[in-house]
């Protein structure tokens, strides 16, 4: 009997409580949930090795040659031996520096091809202190999704229009902050924010609605945006 007890009072605050991404997670009735989306789009090409790498990389092939077995010219000239009339293309590598990187164009995609791009929205978010607009994460309070991940996905899906070129990575949230009102803001609701990684799909333009302005930015620029969470951030972005 008293083992029957026991497990009904464990099962109670399981029932009771709202089912979150992948699992349950309780949260009082005043104390809102909101599912925000990061939005990145991955590397279009390998980033420049650092000068101790490369210095190393090139000191490897210098001593490798030493024992390089020695092959005849003729092997080796590959233009010599191209028979006449063969199909030839010579390959021309693409800039590094695109005219988005030349114009700082942060509406563009195709900038900054080496890192990882965020994508950041013009609005008011929730919480706010004010009616003015700031820079934030595509975002969606948490009302009645069966997940937390389906209503990151209503909130991508409100600024993107539709989710097909886009790929969220797990159930589960990748960080999460729990704002509480200070004695600057005392107006401030009380809620927890949780983050859902989402990344880019064969997609080079997305048709950005529902905010007053976007960019791209990188994750040094993102730091930007965010002075107070900047440490926060850091640490979560790992690029």
């Amino acid at each position: 009997m008293q083992r029957l007890r026991s497990s009904q009072l464990l099962r109670r605050p399981l029932l009771e409580s709202r089912r979150l991404g992948g699992g349950y997670c309780t949260s009082s009735s005043s104390e809102k949930i909101v599912a925000s989306v990061l939005f990145e789009r991955l590397r279009v090409v390998i980033p420049k090795p650092d000068p101790a790498v490369y210095a190393f990389q090139e000191f490897k092939f210098n001593w490798q040659q030493q024992f390089r077995r020695r092959y005849p010219d003729e092997f080796l000239d590959i233009a010599k031996n191209r028979a006449k009339g063969e199909y030839q293309m010579d390959y021309v590598p693409a800039p590094r520096i695109t005219e988005a990187d030349k114009n700082n164009d942060r509406k563009s995609l195709y900038r900054a091809l080496d890192k990882k791009l965020y994508l950041l929205i013009f609005g008011k978010p929730f919480g706010a202190t004010s009616d003015k607009p700031v820079w934030h994460f595509p975002e969606k309070v948490y009302d009645s999704e069966p997940t937390l991940r389906k209503c990151a996905e209503s909130a991508l899906k409100s600024v993107l229009g539709d989710l097909t070129h886009t790929y969220f990575v797990g159930n589960a949230p990748m960080a999460h902050m729990a704002i509480q009102p200070t004695e600057e803001t005392p107006d401030l609701p009380s809620y927890k924010r949780f983050f859902f990684k989402c990344s880019v799909v064969a997609a080079s333009k997305y048709n950005i609605r529902n905010c007053e302005d976007f960019v791209w930015v990188t994750k040094d620029e993102l730091l930007e945006f965010f002075p107070e969470q900047a440490e926060f951030f850091n640490k979560m972005i790992i690029s």
